[in-house]
């Protein structure tokens, strides 16, 4: 009975239909690709002292491309059905803005005001809703809204030590910030937009088959742009391949994830509910580095979570 319910469960995610399910389906595919983004992050951070900053990021899409295209031959059985221009366009989109909106978040923190840069890159689930809206008519009504806003007031409080009036200083942080945040928005909007406009597949199958154009794309894209300006780094890429292997692999598993529930799930609140990251972030702080929580810190963390409530 056991082994029949397995290959029964296994036959719908290859084969069958594509289904809507309930929310705390998404809901706990978005918390877990949030809590592996984070482990992937820490990971990440061990690299920054062997690569440059490109060179880091980098690392996050070459190490993930086998890890995608085996997720995808296996859950497609070799055999990639239903596929357009306006997929590959989509996934295009998608893999540019969101190499824009990572380059541009790196350029926040180095402007002078790494706390401004980080709480105007969180705008992203504000501008996924109004990019979703406009170009693939997912709708948001007063709940999204109010979640999206708490959760970005509690982002704030979680993003450092400043002056809200800071945030009204034109500067170059905030510029960088807003950018990263409308190129991460985008990102979000046009891989869900990917996995919509296939013409097959299950929701898994989509995603998986987006997450693994999406992936590919952007490992020529920046390998080009790194193979002309910093050709240094493709072999310092090689020889960290312990760790960044790992970076790969739980960065495409926290890609499938998201990409998962963005098919199921409007765009803006799957990123807005995957702020519950910061929440990870406090905790490691605190569990392993045996930090304190300061009152600014706690009113954060209440106003994500009421935010998220908001959202589901």
């Amino acid at each position: 009975m056991r082994t029949a319910g397995r290959v029964q469960f296994a036959a719908f995610i290859v084969e069958g239909p594509t289904l809507t399910l309930g929310i705390e389906t998404w809901l706990l595919i978005t918390v877990v690709a949030a809590f592996l983004q984070n482990v992937r992050s820490l990971l990440q951070k061990r690299l920054t002292g062997q690569l440059s900053v490109n060179g880091a990021a980098y690392v996050r899409f070459c190490y993930a491309v086998p890890f995608a295209w085996i997720y995808a031959l296996v859950l497609w059985r070799g055999e990639f059905d239903g596929l357009n221009s306006d997929f590959f366009t989509y996934a295009l989109l998608g893999g540019v803005a969101q190499i824009v909106g990572t380059s541009a978040l790196l350029a926040s923190f180095t402007a002078g005001n790494f706390a401004v840069g980080t709480a105007f890159s969180k705008t992203e689930a504000a501008q996924a809703a109004i990019f979703g809206l406009v170009v693939l008519g997912d709708v948001i009504d007063i709940w999204i809204v109010s979640g999206i806003a708490v959760s970005l007031v509690g982002v704030v409080f979680l993003s450092g030590q400043f002056r809200f009036h800071d945030l009204l200083k034109p500067n170059k942080a905030m510029l960088m910030g807003l950018l990263c945040g409308a190129g991460f928005g985008i990102a979000a909007v046009s891989f869900r937009g990917a996995s919509l406009a296939l013409d097959a597949g299950s929701f898994v199958q989509r995603a998986g088959l987006t997450v693994v154009a999406a992936v590919s794309m952007q490992t020529i894209i920046m390998g080009v742009f790194i193979a002309l300006r910093e050709p240094d780094q493709l072999s310092r890429v090689l020889k960290n391949w312990r760790i960044a292997v790992w970076v790969g692999a739980i960065g495409m598993i926290a890609s499938a994830g998201w990409f998962t529930a963005m098919t199921l799930k409007n765009a803006a609140v799957v990123r807005a509910v995957g702020q519950v990251e910061l929440l990870f972030t406090v905790a490691t702080s605190v569990w392993f580095f045996q930090e304190r929580l300061r009152a600014r810190e706690i009113v954060g963390i209440s106003l994500v979570v009421l935010g998220i409530l908001l959202l589901i």
